[in-house]
């Protein structure tokens, strides 16, 4: 348990800092949420809403990496 909570955190630091909009950064904050619990349609959405809605942004950078991540799965 201990250490999903030290994933958890490091996933959220990580995305903290690398996302500049309040809303991509919680969005992809969810999706990373997501994929831990093997709900990997859901994160996909996610994703695609990031890079949808905030094209220029680190997260939609971001969220193209996890979603090739999750393409390979």
């Amino acid at each position: 348990m201990k250490r999903i909570i030290l994933i958890l955190m490091i996933i959220i630091g990580l995305a903290v800092s690398g996302c500049s909009d309040n809303k991509a950064q919680e969005l992809f904050e969810t999706a990373k949420l997501e994929e831990l619990q093997n709900n990997q349609d859901h994160a996909r959405q996610l994703y695609q809403e990031i890079i949808k809605n905030y094209p220029n942004s680190e997260c939609a950078k971001n969220a193209k990496e996890r979603l090739s991540a999750l393409q390979k799965k």
